[in-house]
């Protein structure tokens, strides 16, 4: 992982340096806290950051819940990361790319939970 420097205008003495996986995070949670979206699981969490000398460059994918309007729910997303991440680190954001992989049905979602429910009752009883 690298570090990046973030300078100011102001005169201190000393400097703040974050790690990329800092970033990361933030924009993972960023994107977690968007009603409608479901981060992918995995080793990279479906978010690749470039830092540029014009700000932060980011590509998100997620998943959708099946229901919700995808254009609005990617715009919301661009905006809760923009704001997560200029409030907590004071970069730029230049870019948000969301990339939709996949639209999850809430009825498929309810079948998977009925054996557990059901596992459930009867330790219950």
């Amino acid at each position: 992982m690298s570090n990046f420097k973030l300078t100011s205008n102001d005169v201190q003495n000393g400097k703040v340096v974050y790690n990329a996986g800092i970033i990361q995070n933030i924009v993972e949670l960023a994107v977690a806290e968007v009603e409608g979206t479901i981060p992918p699981q995995g080793k990279k969490n479906g978010i690749s950051l470039y830092i540029e000398k014009d700000g932060v460059y980011a590509n998100v994918a997620v998943t959708v819940k099946y229901g919700y309007n995808v254009p609005e729910l990617a715009y919301r997303i661009q905006q809760s990361v923009k704001q997560s991440v200029e409030n907590m680190t004071r970069y730029k954001v230049a870019q948000v790319n969301v990339h939709v992989q996949d639209v999850v049905f809430c009825e498929a979602a309810s079948v998977e939970k009925e054996p557990e429910e059901e596992m459930e009752e009867e330790n219950e009883k």
